[in-house]
């Protein structure tokens, strides 16, 4: 294999460990979860913005009111997603939140079945079946040293919650992604999403500005690491390798993030968490194989 046909890999590789920092600095923050998200889609904004209205000025003016009205659903579902999933590491382990947000495919799997009309096969359904199932046990993670607390509890609700608005996003921007280009897309995505997180930190009582120098070096690695590094990157390689290859390797984010809570935290991960997490991975897997496999056929047989 030619250094041209490994690059893709070592960025994908790099963009999963980009992405599987962000739980450990959301941890390392001591401002309130929903000021560390609006910050986090504030800065990766102000970085992608510039780049969409240079390069992409013309697109932004042949948006419809359809498209533009999607993308702004899916910047609000994104910013719930983040306000839970932040709040989330507040209450339960780095394993079972990163974990349980990352079901997410399966979600998108449910959504495109029920409000596309897409098939889902019994694969899908035993994929969705088995995570389920991990999802339950990762729940109860703490149930053999100690009785499972509410915040636990709550902390696991919200990344599902986190899960099921990601894959709200996914979905509403699937079919405006065949006529947009990223860069005006996820410009328009990330202004709702700023001005969501910005209401919900007014609701809640809470500072714009009052934070040390740590908190907004924290707040720009959130946006740097995660969001450029992270996600931007993953966007460039899926035009280089199979989108299989690359929502299959998304899996390797909740290990990362343990790694990483382990090292940084010293977050260990009890064994009940650790198997339900391994079961939650391998359901997402069928599932996801299941959908590429599908998608290909579809694909091949447009052909």
């Amino acid at each position: 294999m030619s250094d041209l046909e490994t690059t893709p890999y070592v960025a994908l590789a790099f963009a999963i460990f980009a992405a599987s920092t962000s739980a450990v600095l959301v941890r390392w923050s001591h401002a309130p979860s929903s000021v560390a998200a609006f910050y986090r889609v504030l800065f990766t904004t102000a970085m992608v913005a510039p780049v969409a209205v240079v390069r992409y000025r013309d697109e932004f003016a042949r948006l419809s009111r359809r498209d533009l009205g999607f993308a702004v659903v899916a910047g609000v579902a994104l910013a719930v997603h983040f306000a839970a999933w932040f709040e989330s590491l507040n209450h339960t382990s780095v394993a079972a939140s990163v974990t349980l947000v990352q079901t997410q495919p399966l979600f998108v799997a449910l959504g495109a079945g029920l409000v596309l009309g897409e098939r889902i096969t019994r694969e899908t359904a035993l994929g969705i079946g088995v995570a389920v199932v991990g999802a339950a046990a990762m729940s109860f993670g703490d149930a053999g040293r100690a009785p499972i607390s509410d915040a636990t509890m709550y902390g696991n609700a919200l990344a599902l919650l986190g899960a099921v608005t990601v894959a709200g996003y996914v979905l509403a921007g699937r079919s405006i992604r065949q006529r947009v280009s990223l860069f005006p897309y996820v410009t328009v995505v990330y202004t709702a999403c700023v001005l969501v997180l910005f209401a919900f930190v007014g609701l809640q009582g809470h500072e714009y500005v009052a934070y040390p120098a740590r908190e907004w070096l924290l707040f720009l690695g959130m946006a740097v690491g995660p969001g450029v590094f992270g996600h931007t990157v993953v966007n460039w390689v899926l035009k280089h390798l199979e989108s299989v290859v690359v929502s299959v390797s998304w899996l390797g984010e909740p290990v990362g993030a343990t790694i990483l809570a382990l090292v940084f935290l010293a977050e260990i991960p009890d064994g009940v968490t650790a198997v339900g997490g391994l079961v939650v991975l391998a359901g997402i897997y069928v599932t996801t194989i299941e959908r590429e496999r599908r998608h290909d056929s579809k694909a091949s047989a447009g052909d």
